[in-house]
């Protein structure tokens, strides 16, 4: 078949600049001049910076990829939204509208799963600090609860004393699926028979009934065979609690943990290389299932995955104010964006994007942010040509846990803007004022300045 015409274009090359042949340095910038079709310019024009922005077609192809990676390979199959990765409104809504239940970890996120239009029946409750009067309304709605210690335990038998019936409960696990650091400070510890000793607890009382177990091993997993580790253990308690004690599971909960895109930290090869796609989890976690499930008893299969979900659909926009030399010959320059709304700049190093291209040579630079900290930086090795006072710079992914963590430290926390995929742009969190930082103090009137 012909190939179709091309025009020719000439462009003159410039190190580290992107252009139709690719890049002149592996370690080069990279330009970004707009996002699903909104210019960089005319968004901050818009909405100002630092600007948040998320892109509502990669969040549904994300979690189309991930829906599609585990319902080819297994029949039953529920994903849960996890709230404590970002729970704007918006986001979650986008996520309960593809098919997502909420997963939760405090009362305040089951209250704004509730006010998002849930039932309790569609919401996960996790965490270790679940109050009395929160298991209370968790059970009284139907909502799956995995119980994270004994005293909780207690607490859930004291429930179905008020109640007057028998309550469904999930145990959440930890366990060794050969990652370092061990996530042992939640659930039930597994190799050391915690777990079973709750198990036969909750069989001699009668108050409660185990139909589930969940387990989350950790953050930013990158060996998917770790998922079917766990998968395995737990399937091999379950098979335990049903010949021993008559529990026959109605799910299996893996929580979350699945990585992005991010790069952390120390990180020799790009995320791009080093990690698994979502199929590589999807068919480790289901072909384990299969291999010690029996054909005609499937449990439900619960994933509670954030991070791979959101992150790489969110960017920030900021702009430089000033830029120094620093006394080791570096190029520092300062940002209207720091670790305030960007605290997993700890961990990950961001990919960072030049609005327009720059000529000139790159150099060692640093990007510090506005805070009067000098733990404020958001990068400390990033390679950049010569850059004016109020270039914009495009930093992502961010879509996980910035918004949940950000902080009201020394300024106020920026607008955050939905590109739609019919190409315009919504607000799906007001830049807050004055107003909104003051509005739950009370200034006794005597200290009352007039």
């Amino acid at each position: 078949m012909k190939e179709p015409y091309q025009k020719p274009s000439v462009r003159k090359l410039a190190q580290g600049s992107h252009n139709k042949y690719g890049s002149g340095n592996y370690y080069g910038r990279k330009v970004r001049t707009e996002i699903d079709g909104q210019t960089i310019a005319g968004l901050v024009e818009r909405f100002g910076s630092p600007l948040f922005v998320y892109s509502e077609r990669q969040i549904k192809e994300k979690l189309k990829e991930l829906k599609t990676a585990l319902t080819v390979r297994y029949p039953k199959v529920e994903l849960a939204w996890s709230y404590k990765t970002n729970y704007l409104q918006a986001i979650c809504a986008l996520m309960h509208q593809g098919g997502s239940l909420a997963e939760v970890v405090s009362q305040m996120e089951y209250d704004k799963a509730l006010g998002l239009g849930l039932k309790g029946k569609e919401i996960i409750f996790n965490g270790p600090y679940k109050p009395m009067d929160a298991l209370e309304t968790a059970f009284a709605q139907g909502a799956i609860v995995n119980l994270d210690h004994q005293d909780e335990l207690s607490d859930c038998e004291q429930v179905a004393t008020q109640l007057g019936r028998k309550l469904k409960v999930g145990l959440r696990l930890n366990l060794d699926a050969g990652i370092y650091p061990q996530w042992s400070r939640f659930g039930f510890n597994l190799e050391s028979g915690q777990a079973w000793e709750a198990a036969k607890r909750i069989k001699a009382k009668g108050l409660l009934e185990v139909n589930g177990l969940h387990c989350h091993i950790g953050t930013y997993i990158m060996e998917p065979e770790a998922y079917g580790t766990a998968t395995r253990k737990l399937l091999e308690f379950a098979a335990k609690l049903e010949a021993e004690l008559g529990y026959k599971l109605d799910y299996l909960d893996l929580g979350g943990g699945f990585p992005s895109l991010s790069r952390l930290k120390g990180a020799v090869l790009p995320p791009e290389v080093s990690l698994p796609n979502l199929e590589s989890y999807a068919e480790t976690i289901t072909s384990t299932m299969y291999r010690y499930l029996k054909p005609q008893s499937l449990p439900t299969l619960y994933l509670e995955t954030g991070r791979a979900l959101i992150d790489e659909a969110g960017y920030l926009i900021t702009t430089l104010h000033a830029s120094k030399r620093l006394l080791d010959g570096r190029k520092a320059y300062i940002a209207d964006a720091g670790i305030n709304l960007l605290y997993s700049a700890f961990w990950y190093r961001y990919n960072i994007e030049i609005e327009k291209e720059v000529t000139g040579v790159n150099e060692p630079s640093v990007i510090y942010g506005p805070l009067c900290m000098n733990i404020d930086v958001v990068d400390e090795g990033v390679l950049l040509p010569s850059l004016s006072r109020g270039t914009r710079l495009v930093l992502s992914p961010v879509g996980a846990y910035n918004q949940t963590q950000s902080m009201q430290f020394i300024g106020y926390r920026p607008n955050v803007v939905l590109v739609r995929e019919n190409g315009t742009v919504d607000v799906i969190r007001e830049k807050e004022t004055l107003s909104d930082m003051e509005s739950r103090e009370c200034l006794p009137p005597d200290l009352k300045l007039h």
